[in-house]
């Protein structure tokens, strides 16, 4: 019987951050190598091959690995992100082709989707085949599900939920947000702009709703906020949880027990919560303003 050749030290390397970033992160998640075989559709012990330094990663394994964990594929294996990014964008250069959208995605899963998984085949070959009938507009962009929550390079993808953070009397929450539409911004401008955040995969859009942040953030403002700031981290807009509703408004401290909750709209009243029943989402960044000139 053959011995199996030993991966080279960079694919070794890939398996070793990918079963380290899994170590760290399965309890906290509820993982385990069985539920993560079920998730890729394989068995426990090619999982176990995986991460272990059996067998070298592929596209596939790293999409689902990179899903269940809440990282980017880059955060394990730079050459998989690059593949996955290429895949990406040839989608998007295809449907941008019009009538023979599905045919050039057809043809590009066949030469570069072996590892792509069955549902985000699936999903592209829908979108080309609807840009053919004429059913997509030209807004329309795959946002490819492949590597969420960011892609490889200066170019990432900002996943926007469907939650509308109230600046008025409050929206309810919803118990499972969904994401409807995901934004591609580049990191470095983030930063020059002055953004201030860690990695890029904490950030996420929401939408403003209400008047009462005005003019800081009008009514339907998409807004940029960090999702790892969940304590109170200074003066500033949070998006929080009080009285079972979401809100966006300025924080303060005001004493031991209390923040002072302020609208930046005169018209409106500040107003003390507890902070015990405070909790914070996320803290506001930068506000994704469009004004009619």
């Amino acid at each position: 019987m053959t011995k199996k050749k030993e991966l080279s030290p960079e694919l070794k390397a890939e398996c070793d951050a990918a079963k380290a970033l899994f170590v760290s992160k399965k309890n906290a998640l509820g993982l385990t190598q069985a539920s993560l075989a079920e998730a890729a559709d394989i068995s426990a012990a090619a999982v176990a091959m995986y991460l272990n330094g059996t067998n070298p990663l592929n596209a596939k394994f790293a999409t689902v690995l990179s899903r269940q964990l809440g990282v980017p594929v880059e955060k394990f294996s730079k050459r998989l992100a690059k593949e996955i990014y290429g895949m990406t964008n040839a989608v998007e250069i295809a449907v941008g082709f019009g009538s023979s959208a599905a045919e050039m995605v057809r043809q590009m899963l066949a030469k570069q989707g072996s590892g792509i998984p069955e549902f985000v085949r699936d999903r592209l070959l829908a979108v080309a085949e609807e840009t053919d009938n004429g059913h997509v507009d030209s807004g329309n962009v795959i946002t490819g599900d492949f590597s969420r929550p960011g892609l490889v390079g200066d170019e990432v993808w900002i996943a926007h939920y469907d939650i509308r953070g109230a600046m008025g009397g409050g929206q309810i929450a919803h118990d499972h947000p969904e994401m409807f539409k995901d934004v591609r911004i580049s990191p470095k401008h983030l930063r020059e702009l002055g953004v201030d955040f860690e990695e890029h995969f904490h950030l996420k859009m929401v939408t403003g709703w209400g008047q009462s942040m005005e003019p800081t953030i009008k009514h339907r403002d998409p807004l940029i906020v960090d999702v790892n700031i969940r304590e109170f981290a200074g003066d500033g807009i949070y998006l929080f949880s009080w009285d079972d509703h979401i809100y966006i408004k300025r924080l303060q401290v005001a004493d031991e027990d209390h923040f002072e909750m302020i609208s930046d709209n005169t018209k409106h009243k500040d107003r003390m919560i507890r902070r015990d029943m405070t909790f914070i989402q996320a803290r506001v960044l930068l506000v994704w303003n469009a004004h009619l000139v």
